[in-house]
């Protein structure tokens, strides 16, 4: 068999210089091409970050401006640089393409203030979104977070952070879903009526009857689960109930740091089969052991207060008592994101800051301020040998992947699981705490 012949050689020839200055042209065009390794790190993590810009999944912004603005979104002005960690000038400096913004209400407060409340912050959220046209824009679906980007504009959806506020109503659950709201943190510091927090007492080793109730109904309703703040038995009862992925909007890694927030590794190793996400926080002592040792002993007394003033006095009492918190580093946040990348796998990894408008700088990652700096710990990670494929993983894809799936679980529900009429008092009895 004849080997086939390109129709334009075979019709022309070649002189012996002709070939030569080829062969240079050639020799020339790949000297020409800087291997990847000879280009500045952060320059790679910038281009990864402009085709593949950055999804966060939890932002305290909202409670931000409704403690230190009232809730006044006009006298908090994010389109220049403002107080605190979070505003659009830095967002975009960040490279950021879409923000969770968290809707959190403290889990102290009773059933009815509670959901009050939750109003409120939605309300405060979507008055954020509304003020910056050409920079935020409202979105509730993959699709929407793909046409805001397009548009140019950071995709702004919204995250309640605490199942306290559905005050053990599957219809307030739904109301919520209407206004917006694409993923519920099942506990906050507390544990509530059908699920265990990881720093509140122990009512149920997990969740309840209608906790597993709520999981499904969320499933049904394309409402992604968030299962941090839950403790690990609530962890385990979730990935056993949930049809779709789970997220963790904003935890760490338990091997690296003992802090009852973060993520053990019997859950990490979960991941691959539930299809789930661990969005990585920048939380201090989630990150840093030594400053985790130091705020063992601040927490039980954060658990109780109702407001940001409150929580800063009784910060700033502790620090004079016990002396200043051992600062985190960049290279922290980076070491749990390869940690949970090798034993989950990198298809379970992302970003989930929890910038909450810190005032103390022991409070801030150092090299991690603010919302600007991503792109410095996408650097940190091109050092560290990361792929670009597995950077834009753990930029967006992965979340979009989990966003996705939970969507399409939904449209395979819907038609035959009808909106759910239980009531907790059917599936566990009356609750112990009104």
């Amino acid at each position: 068999m004849s080997n086939p012949v390109d129709p334009y050689l075979a019709n022309h020839s070649f002189e012996p210089m002709t070939l030569g200055m080829l062969l240079t042209v050639v020799v020339l065009a790949a000297g020409c091409t800087a291997p990847p390794e000879s280009i500045d790190p952060l320059e790679r993590a910038r281009s990864i970050l402009r085709e593949t810009p950055i999804i966060d999944t939890h932002n305290d912004l909202p409670w931000v401006i409704r403690e230190k603005a009232k809730g006044d979104v006009a006298n908090f002005d994010i389109s220049q640089p403002a107080r605190f960690d979070t505003d659009i000038p830095r967002l975009r400096k960040g490279m950021v393409g879409a923000q969770f913004w968290s809707v959190y209400v403290p889990s102290s407060l009773g059933p009815f203030e509670a959901v009050r409340t939750q109003l409120e912050q939605i309300d405060i959220a979507r008055r954020i979104i509304a003020r910056y046209p050409n920079d935020l824009g409202l979105a509730m679906s993959v699709g929407d977070i793909q046409r805001e980007q397009g548009r140019g504009r950071i995709a702004s959806l919204l995250g309640i952070e605490g199942g306290h506020t559905i005050g053990n109503s599957l219809g307030a659950l739904r109301a919520y879903f209407a206004l917006g709201v694409r993923y519920m943190t099942l506990t906050h510091f507390h544990s509530n009526d059908w699920a265990d927090s990881a720093t509140g007492v122990v009512q149920h080793d997990g969740i309840s009857r209608f906790g597993e109730e709520v999981v499904r109904e969320m499933n049904r309703l394309g409402m992604m689960v968030d299962i941090s703040h839950v403790s690990p038995a609530a962890m385990q009862d979730v990935l056993n109930t949930s049809e779709a992925p789970v997220i963790f909007s904003h935890s760490s890694a338990r091997a690296l740091v003992d802090h009852v927030r973060n993520v053990p590794d019997s859950i990490l190793q979960r991941m691959p089969a539930n299809g789930g996400v661990v969005m990585v926080a920048f939380v201090p002592p989630f990150i840093s052991e030594p400053a985790r040792i130091w705020a063992d002993g601040l927490l039980p007394l954060l658990a109780e207060a109702t407001s940001d003033q409150e929580w800063g006095r009784i910060t700033r009492q502790y620090a004079a008592e016990k002396g200043p918190s051992p600062r985190a580093t960049l290279a922290d946040v980076a070491d749990h994101i390869d940690h949970i990348a090798q034993v989950a796998g990198v298809d379970h990894v992302g970003i989930g800051a929890d910038f909450y408008g810190a005032e103390e700088e022991s409070e801030l990652v150092q090299g991690m301020e603010d919302v600007s700096t991503y792109p410095l710990l996408f650097a940190e990670l091109v050092k560290r040998g990361w792929s670009e494929d597995d950077l834009r993983k753990l930029a967006a894809d992965n979340l979009l992947r989990v966003f996705r799936q939970v969507e399409r679980v939904s449209q395979r529900l819907r038609p035959t699981r009808v909106p759910s009429l239980a009531t907790i008092e059917e599936l566990d009895g009356a609750p112990a705490r009104q």
